[in-house]
């Protein structure tokens, strides 16, 4: 990630945040689909960012990109003695420490030489916390196509240790990646490497998978916790999402769901896709009460935004189950209108 890998995710989002959207699209256009992903994500989830935290990420990105130019110049030691001699010894080790820490190799960096057909033989044989480790380090694209080549029972058993996973002992780590690096020396072909574990990553690959694999990991998920089996269903569908719901779709679910829900769930929506989505579904007079009924409500609490828009999040994935309506996934089918 460049200078980026170097300041770590919130940092990085900061900083594209701080560009704007045109800068911050061209750098985007240089890092890798995982790294836009994790980055986004990260932009997603932040709420305020203090003058003083971007004054704080523009200024340590400023001295690392001085302290790349002098690595160029005379590597390692030539670059620690021009910081040292600007920023000082302490401020300059920091720096320095950063860099080496984004040079260092992430894990499991065979998985993208791995036959995922290969790769599934062998780890279907390893227990779910060691495959939850290894798909958790995997695009969702490939950890999607791993998990739905496993018995029904252990999908559900790996799929909930990647949403309760956090950290992982970086010694654990290496050791695992030892033992399987050892069992598929002989399977070697290119692809990509993902990262983290956590809700995010097995949204994503539940996403990604066949409507049967999907509906087997939440019925499992269901049987081994309640709470996370909620959690990851009312988020398999964000409500931005809306917007690739065919017209007829979104006029049953805008008849099923609440004017106060939809007002609410539509505050601090700016004028676009998804505002467009849903007026355009509607009649010109209701459309009108409802932006006049937005503007109304004045300063509501995020929670109150987010509860709003999953109750509509919940009655579209309940059309979806009855049949009424066709939600279009990364892993369907194509469809013939």
């Amino acid at each position: 990630m460049s200078g980026l890998s170097a300041l770590g995710v919130r940092k990085s989002a900061v900083l594209l945040i701080q560009m704007g959207r045109e800068k911050a699209a061209q750098v985007m256009q240089h890092l890798s689909e995982n790294e836009v992903e994790t980055i986004s994500a990260e932009i997603a989830r932040l709420d305020q960012v203090s003058i003083s935290e971007s004054d704080d990420v523009l200024t340590e990105f400023h001295d690392l990109m001085i302290a790349r130019a002098h690595l160029a110049q005379g590597g390692m030691d030539f670059a620690q003695q021009m910081l040292e001699q600007s920023l000082g010894p302490e401020r300059a080790a920091q720096i320095m420490e950063r860099l080496a820490a984004a040079a260092v190799q992430m894990p499991f960096q065979f998985l993208h030489r791995a036959d995922p057909a290969q790769l599934r033989s062998i780890i279907a044989e390893e227990h779910p916390q060691v495959i939850a480790l290894v798909l958790a380090h995997m695009t969702a694209d490939k950890a999607s196509l791993l998990l739905s080549g496993l018995p029904s029972g252990q999908q559900a058993q790996v799929a909930h240790r990647i949403a309760v996973m956090d950290r992982t002992s970086p010694d654990i780590v290496r050791a695992v990646e030892a033992v399987l690096e050892r069992k598929l020396s002989s399977m070697l072909q290119p692809t990509e490497l993902s990262q983290v574990g956590g809700v995010d990553p097995l949204v994503n690959i539940i996403n990604r998978s066949d409507r049967s694999t999907e509906r087997q990991i939440v019925e499992g998920l269901e049987a081994l916790d309640v709470e996370l089996a909620d959690e990851i269903k009312s988020r398999m569908f964000m409500f931005e999402d809306i917007v690739t719901l065919d017209d007829r779709s979104v006029q049953q679910v805008l008849r099923e769901v609440s004017g106060s829900d939809l007002a609410l769930a539509l505050k601090g929506v700016p004028a676009g896709a998804v505002r467009d989505k849903i007026t355009h579904n509607l009649s010109e007079r209701a459309a009108e009460n409802l932006l006049e009924e937005v503007d109304l409500l004045g300063p509501v609490r995020l929670t109150q935004v987010e509860e709003a828009r999953q109750n509509i999040i919940r009655t579209i994935r309940k059309l979806e189950e009855q049949g009424q309506i066709m939600v279009r996934r990364g892993g369907d089918d194509e469809f013939v209108d």
